[in-house]
């Protein structure tokens, strides 16, 4: 029997096994999204070519893990196979991972650069507030 490809739940594996939030996914993809989207996004059996090409390019993740690997194959490779220089193929393709290393130092920089982001917006509200109670 034929496991059926889910690409959603693909997505929600390779992205939790990175460690980043659903907000954070959202916050990286646009103005258009929130957590709540993700989360039904995640539940879809397929997902549109162009948002599956933003989130491997915010994941670092190629499109064609979220398209081909069925359910036993992706728990598979993020359980087994994500490493220095992994190498992962189905019978169309072969992939080349970045080690998890380097994945989860792109990714520390990017909530670094968020928090900064966070810490900014606090100080511009501060000084607002204090012209508006001027």
């Amino acid at each position: 029997m034929e496991q059926k490809i889910h690409q959603g739940r693909n997505v929600k594996r390779f992205r939790e096994m990175l460690g980043i939030k659903q907000e954070a996914l959202a916050f990286d993809l646009g103005n258009d999204w929130n957590q709540k989207k993700i989360s039904l996004l995640e539940q879809k059996d397929i997902i549109e070519d162009n948002i599956l090409r933003q989130i491997s390019n915010s994941l670092k993740i190629p499109v064609e893990a979220f398209q081909n690997f069925d359910e036993e194959q992706a728990i598979n490779i993020i359980s087994n196979t994500f490493g220095d220089n992994a190498c992962v193929g189905n019978p169309n393709s072969t992939f080349n991972f970045n080690s998890i290393q380097e994945l989860k130092k792109l990714h520390e920089e990017k909530i670094a650069l968020y928090e900064r982001m966070l810490r900014e917006k606090d100080e511009m509200m501060a000084r607002l507030e204090k012209l508006i109670n001027k």
